[in-house]
């Protein structure tokens, strides 16, 4: 079955998760990307050879671009974030949505995703939340649906993010929404990913041990903090238990691993035509700042009968 094209607008695009999540499923994708971290900026040119950079979200113009199927974005979330100082929508970072929004009223995409923290859901006791919400309204002629999802239906990691999905409100086929993702979907990624045996970690219960799930062979790549399972972050070391129960720091590779990357997805960047080797400390962050492919997967999955609409 051919692949269905699309065109993707992919902001604040880190390198390239929701991108990579969308082929994972299926579709051939044109993008257009916006990010302004160079060494990112470096790995998606790299690892997407017909991709188009145009710059900071700031000075992106929906007039200067083709018709755009599809709009992505993670935009910056550490005033949101359970973490940080909890600055909401009075953050210079956090209400850089606001530009995402505003391109979507200037492209008028068929969809669009848009991925966060938790803590988007309490920053400023939910007032930020709903004021995202309604300034998505405000754009006019799009359902919106969310769900909490969590990487660790997928992978080893407890990751749990916001993804919100506005679609047409035009009517066409049986539609009966997004979300929620269901457990038959999660089994179809964890059969794909051919999950094996667990390994017993020391801990602090009752047991003596947590058990940790072993997803690539010999590579023992569950993380584990305070005894269960870890979240990969883009400022934090994380270490990893091996049978033997010595600890190590996760490598690169292993940190791609439980995003959902290809193994040295972020091992070379393309600076200006010229490929350079990346440092391990940019490696660490760039995968802590991703969105997890697995789980950008099974939101492609289920959006794919609202591509075909306009707006």
């Amino acid at each position: 079955m051919a692949k269905r094209k699309i065109t993707q607008l992919d902001l604040f695009s880190g390198i390239g998760g929701f991108h990579l999540g969308f082929e994972r499923a299926g579709y051939e994708v044109k993008s257009y990307f916006s990010e302004i971290d160079k060494h990112a900026v470096a790995v998606y040119k790299q690892q997407f050879k017909d991709a188009e950079y145009v710059g900071s979200v700031t000075d992106v113009r929906g007039a200067d671009l083709p018709r755009i199927d599809l709009i992505t974005f993670g935009s910056p979330c550490q005033d949101f974030s359970l973490a940080g100082k909890r600055k909401g929508m009075q953050g210079d970072r956090s209400s850089l949505v606001l530009e995402a929004i505003r391109l979507i009223n200037e492209c008028r995409p068929s969809v669009f995703i848009w991925e966060n923290v938790k803590g988007t859901f309490s920053s400023n006791a939910g007032a930020d939340f709903w004021a995202i919400i309604q300034a998505f309204t405000n754009i006019g002629r799009y359902r919106l649906e969310w769900q909490l999802l969590n990487t660790s239906w997928v992978l080893p990691q407890n990751r749990e993010r916001v993804y919100l999905v506005g679609y047409s409100t035009k009517p066409g086929g049986d539609w009966r929404g997004v979300f929620p993702i269901g457990e038959s979907t999660r089994k179809h990624i964890r059969d794909q990913r051919h999950c094996v045996d667990y390994i017993k970690v020391k801990s602090a219960t009752s047991k003596g041990y947590e058990e940790a799930t072993d997803i690539r062979g010999n590579e023992q790549i569950a993380t584990i903090r305070s005894g269960g399972r870890g979240s990969l972050t883009a400022k934090h070391s994380w270490d990893i238990v091996r049978q033997d129960y010595r600890i190590r720091r996760l490598t690169p590779i292993e940190c791609e691993r439980l995003q959902g990357f290809p193994d040295n997805h972020t091992e070379y960047g393309n600076y200006d035509g010229e490929v350079k080797k990346m440092s391990n400390t940019q490696r660490y962050k760039q995968c802590g700042n991703a969105v997890t492919v697995d789980i950008v997967a099974l939101v492609a999955e289920a959006v794919k009968p609202l591509l075909n609409r306009t707006v």
